[in-house]
């Protein structure tokens, strides 16, 4: 057994600032495409930033998108996150789709990196001394023992009345007390 997962980022799953519970913002700050205007090994990054760069650019506005010439070196892109991380792609002879499907995936993370060691699979904010709720927290433990599907189990339990039932009772109620008055006058008018 190894003990290379010692020396990976540990920590807990969670989502960046809570994002996607309000609205969605992209973690995505910054992209810096670097390529050679006549390497064969950036034909790929040049034709994406001829065909689909401006579009990308108009469906993102809020990613500042870098483009370096360099000469005699291999096409490259590098992501700025908001949270501060950096991420490096090679993109030696790869294709526009498969550079545009790459920045797709870039816009899509959240920078941080995939290897990092989960202390735990779950994290909150709050912990509790009771642990974990589970949907058999609170069941009798009988439920334990029991072979299902059981019949004394699967029945619907009506303990206390419907709202609509309550109301039926309120308004009979009601029209028995209004019923009682009026014969009530009535006999007294009557005498």
């Amino acid at each position: 057994m190894s003990n290379s997962h010692l020396f990976l980022k540990s920590g807990f799953p969670r989502a960046p600032l809570q994002n996607g519970i309000g609205r969605y913002v992209c973690q995505l700050q910054r992209i810096t495409l670097k390529y050679c205007k006549t390497s064969g090994s950036s034909k790929g990054m040049r034709e994406f930033l001829e065909q689909e760069l401006v579009d990308f650019s108009r469906a993102n506005p809020g990613v500042v998108v870098y483009v370096k010439p360099r000469r005699h070196r291999t096409a490259v892109m590098s992501a700025e996150f908001l949270n501060g991380e950096r991420t490096w792609i090679n993109c030696r002879n790869n294709s526009r789709e498969e550079i545009s499907k790459w920045i797709q995936v870039l816009k899509q993370s959240n920078g941080q990196a995939e290897e990092m060691r989960l202390r735990k699979h779950w994290h909150t904010d709050v912990p509790s001394v009771q642990g974990a709720w589970t949907p058999f927290t609170h069941r009798h433990p009988s439920a334990n023992v029991t072979d299902f599907p059981c019949k004394e189990l699967s029945e619907l339990k009506l303990e206390e009345q419907s709202a609509t039932e309550k109301l039926l009772q309120l308004y009979l109620a009601q029209r028995n007390t209004t019923a009682a008055g009026e014969s009530a006058t009535k006999s007294e008018a009557a005498k």
